[in-house]
Order: C-alpha cells, then sequence, then structure tokens
C-alpha cells in the first residue's frame, strides 16, 4: 500500500507519567522534531490504559493509538503495571483483528525520560506506518456503518472481558517475546474463539436488530457473514432468549421488544 500524501493520521497517545511523558518533554525541551500528528493523554502508569480507552478512541475516528510506558523492570509501582500493559496490547489487537481493523493501529513501546530522542523516532515511525495504512476503515475496506456498529459491539463487551481476563485470560512473564509467544499460540486462539468471538457476534446482532427487525439475509449482508454462519448464531441466540422470531413480520426481533397495541 502506498502512503496517501494527503492523509494527516489523527493519533492518540497514552502516556506514562514517570517515563515515557518525561521522555516526550525532554523530546520538546532538545527541539527533536517529529510530526505533530500525536495528542498526548497523560496516565499513571501505562497499565491504567483500559481497553475501553483504545477501542473508544477508534469509534471516536482516531487512526492510530499509541501506549507508552516505562521499560520492563523499571515501573514507579509495586505491581510493575507495565507488564499488565503488554496483556492488553496483545488482547485489544486481538480484538481489533476481530471487528475487522487493522491490529497494526495501536503499538506499545518502552520510553524511559531520557529518550527524548527515541520518542521522536518513535513518533516518525508510527505516524508513517499510519499513512501507509490510510485513514480507519478507509484502510480496511470496511463500510464506515459497519465499522462503527463492530466498535460499538466490541466496547459494550469490554466490562465481560475485563472479568475474563482477571479470570482466564492473565498472564505473567518476564520478556516481551514470551508474551508475544503465548498470544499468538493455540491455547489462547481457543480461549479467545471459545469465550470472546461468539459472544462479540451475539452482540453485533443485538445491536442491529436495536436498530429494527431483521431477516437472515439481512444480518448477513448488513455483518458480511454467510446466510448460513447469520442462523446459527440467530437460532442460538433465540434459544438463549436474546432474540426471538415475529412470524407477523417474518423477521428477528429483540426478546424484550413488545408489540405495540394499538387503542
Amino acid at each position: 500500500m502506498v502512503a496517501r500524501r494527503d492523509f494527516e493520521p489523527k493519533i492518540i497517545g497514552f502516556l506514562c507519567n514517570w517515563c515515557c511523558y518525561a521522555g516526550a518533554d525532554l523530546a520538546g525541551v532538545s527541539r527533536y522534531q517529529y510530526p505533530p500528528n500525536i495528542r498526548v493523554i497523560r496516565v499513571p502508569c501505562s497499565g491504567r490504559v483500559d481497553p475501553a480507552f483504545i477501542l473508544r478512541s477508534f469509534s471516536n475516528g482516531v487512526d492510530g493509538v499509541f501506549m507508552g510506558g516505562c521499560h520492563l523492570g523499571d515501573c514507579h509501582y509495586i505491581t510493575q503495571g507495565n507488564y499488565y500493559a503488554l496483556s492488553v496490547m496483545h488482547l485489544t489487537k486481538k480484538l481489533l483483528e476481530q471487528v475487522g481493523v487493522n491490529p497494526k493501529r495501536l503499538r506499545l513501546e518502552w520510553v524511559s525520560a531520557s529518550e527524548g530522542n527515541r520518542f521522536a523516532q518513535v513518533m516518525i515511525d508510527l505516524t508513517g506506518q499510519i499513512k501507509e495504512l490510510g485513514p480507519l476503515g478507509v484502510g480496511e475496506g470496511i463500510d464506515a456503518n459497519r465499522l462503527k456498529l463492530k466498535l460499538e459491539a466490541v466496547t459494550r463487551l469490554v466490562p465481560y472481558i475485563k472479568i475474563l481476563e482477571r479470570k482466564r485470560l492473565r498472564v505473567r512473564f518476564e520478556t516481551t517475546e514470551e508474551y508475544d509467544r503465548y498470544f499468538a499460540g493455540d491455547e489462547f486462539k481457543k480461549l479467545f474463539r471459545d469465550l470472546i468471538a461468539d459472544k462479540l457476534r451475539t452482540e453485533e446482532i443485538m445491536l442491529l436488530l436495536r436498530e429494527k427487525p431483521m431477516s437472515v439475509e439481512e444480518v448477513s449482508e448488513a455483518l458480511a457473514i454467510s446466510p448460513s454462519e447469520a442462523s446459527s448464531y440467530l437460532n442460538h441466540s433465540a434459544r438463549q432468549g436474546i432474540v426471538r422470531f415475529d412470524e407477523a413480520q417474518k423477521r428477528f426481533v429483540l426478546a424484550d421488544v413488545k408489540e405495540q397495541v394499538l387503542s
């Protein structure tokens, strides 16, 4: 993909107060040059960055999200929150991939307070990478309305995902390589597929039916999935009491939608 010369990406950066934010400050004081595309939000620790922060940023139209923290082992807190930030980054990348957003739009880097030049170089590289990807949605070839629905669905699922992460997905390793291997491995892929992917699809269907009753074919077209897959999810949701088939309309509706009585 060739970078669009007329495209200036919007990037949100969540920078830990003690290291990366101080590194960014040093870059400014030292007058290191880098693109002005990033808008910084200072957080106490990179481990404070919630998946919902990232997903809402994309929902609000940013083209890339940056997480910046202390180097592993250098966190200023006993809990060593930057290890948790690694898990958040990997899990959120998987969520983005699941809804059709290129996971390269999310990036995590370690920058110390003395690494102003490194911060500038990371910003140069990140901005160039996002330019190559193109505007959010356009670069992925996703219809804007479909992308909005998918991002809303996955954001609504974050409270469930956070509970699941604490109980089933939380891991602690010592190196980034170990995190990379785990989140790319079969064990995590199976857990994600069994515990998150299906619930996310159900959430998307509920959002569609919140707008209007829909047939299997209409759900299939709206979510860009096969009619058989749409039928399977709708029937499963009906067995769970989430949706029901309205005989009069020949469409599926949310189960709590009550028919209007004309007086």
